[in-house]
């Protein structure tokens, strides 16, 4: 045997090599209150009035440790192991609380167990030696005869947001965007974009919430969450040159008949003379904005006859040509539609020059409307200038005289006939 195998209220003898009782009595100080005494026994020890008197068998081997009556206790070594139990009328008295056991000591009474206590219904029955306590369950606290709940939300802070009380209890919430950590108090962001991704194109995690946002070209609608098509086409009227045309998340620009985009936004004229065309060989191309147009290489018109090119002269040994200017030079040129006035458009100049000569300029043709003015700009010059916005697309045919006259009464004249083509558009 060693010491750990003794049982409570045992302790190992080394002498006797055997485990003998402990005396409480004697080592608890003060063990009994309440003016009860101490009685000793196998195991444990009893609390008894002071007038008791017990009487107790002890085996043989014991009986040279009883003693005269300690107490009032004696211990009694029967002669005989095998004789009859003492007289029933010798039984122990136990105190308030206790009970008599088969083996004729005194134990204590489980009210709790028994039924014989008297806690309320809401209470909860705890046993105590020789006596029981009725105390509140969890959560609850008393209050006079009553158990009564403990408000925890009142306490100190328990929650990390929101504290709901219940019955005996209590529980936390959390505010929207958050949830319960496992610990059941501490409240954690919820990353949306990571849960469900409740936007429809960028999502953005922020503490208790998140915040959508859309791809270039789009803008969030009404409810924050969705994206809709911008429509660029309708915020402004000059985002393209010509013509935007909307398309999801983007726009883009187109242009008329005889144009490119440029740059994007940009019509640009295409030179279709430089590209391709339907002018025959007898004929020129001459390009316009917006489009071009095939004239013949040889203009003249009867009795005029072609010299170089585009210039046309009426030989002096023809006498009808004695009435009539004495060259015509064709020059084409190109406006666009609804050109700024007044504009300087063109410049005609005299190619040769002679002495003691006087030089004058006039429209002598294709002005019936007034769109057009002559301004001279020196002896041998002048300047078309546009007077009136013109609309396209439209051909004018303009002819601008310069008469010349000397000293000697020599008098000539040459026409400058300017084809004048308006483009569709004003670009």
């Amino acid at each position: 045997l060693s010491l750990q195998q003794c049982t409570d209220g045992y302790e190992w003898d080394p002498v006797r090599q055997r485990c003998k009782d402990i005396d409480e009595c004697e080592i608890v100080p003060d063990a009994c209150k309440g003016g009860m005494k101490c009685v000793n026994h196998y195991g444990g020890y009893l609390c008894l009035p002071r007038t008791a008197q017990i009487i107790v068998n002890e085996r043989e081997e014991a009986a040279a440790e009883s003693t005269s009556g300690r107490n009032n206790v004696i211990r009694r070594t029967p002669a005989d192991p095998q004789r009859a139990p003492p007289n029933p009328t010798h039984q122990i008295q136990c105190a308030a609380g206790y009970e008599q056991s088969d083996h004729n000591v005194c134990q204590d009474i489980d009210e709790c167990a028994t039924g014989t206590h008297n806690c309320r219904a809401d209470q909860v029955c705890v046993n105590l030696r020789g006596s029981f306590s009725c105390q509140c369950p969890p959560g609850y606290q008393k209050r006079g005869d009553q158990c009564v709940d403990i408000d925890e939300c009142t306490l100190p802070p328990y929650c990390h947001h929101r504290c709901v009380n219940t019955p005996g209890s209590y529980y936390c919430q959390c505010n929207a965007g958050f949830q319960l950590a496992s610990n059941n108090h501490t409240c954690v962001d919820i990353n949306e974009c990571d849960a469900n991704n409740p936007c429809a194109q960028q999502c953005y995690n922020i503490l208790g919430s998140f915040i959508c946002q859309c791809n270039p070209g789009f803008e969030l609608s009404s409810d924050r969450i969705n994206c809709e098509d911008t429509d660029e086409c309708r915020t402004s009227s000059y985002i393209c040159q010509y013509q935007c045309v909307n398309e999801p998340g983007k726009f883009s620009c187109v242009c008329p008949e005889g144009y490119q985009v440029v740059g994007g936004r940009t019509c640009q004229d295409i030179n279709e003379c430089e590209t391709t065309n339907e002018c025959r060989e007898d004929e020129i191309c001459w390009n316009y904005h917006g489009g071009f147009r095939c004239y013949p290489r040889n203009p003249c018109q009867e009795p005029y006859v072609l010299t170089s090119e585009n210039r046309c002269v009426c030989p002096v040994s023809n006498a009808i040509c004695r009435e009539l200017p004495y060259s015509v030079v064709y020059k084409y040129m190109s406006i666009r539609s609804d050109r700024t006035v007044p504009s300087d458009i063109f410049q005609i100049q005299a190619t040769t020059i002679y002495p003691n000569t006087i030089n004058t300029f006039r429209i002598k043709a294709g002005n019936e409307n007034g769109e057009f003015y002559l301004r001279q700009t020196s002896a041998v010059s002048a300047m078309l200038v546009l007077v009136k916005s013109l609309s396209g697309p439209r051909e004018h045919i303009v002819d601008l005289e310069m008469l010349t006259v000397n000293s000697l009464n020599y008098r000539t004249s040459s026409v400058l006939r300017l084809t004048i083509i308006v483009g569709p558009y004003a670009f």
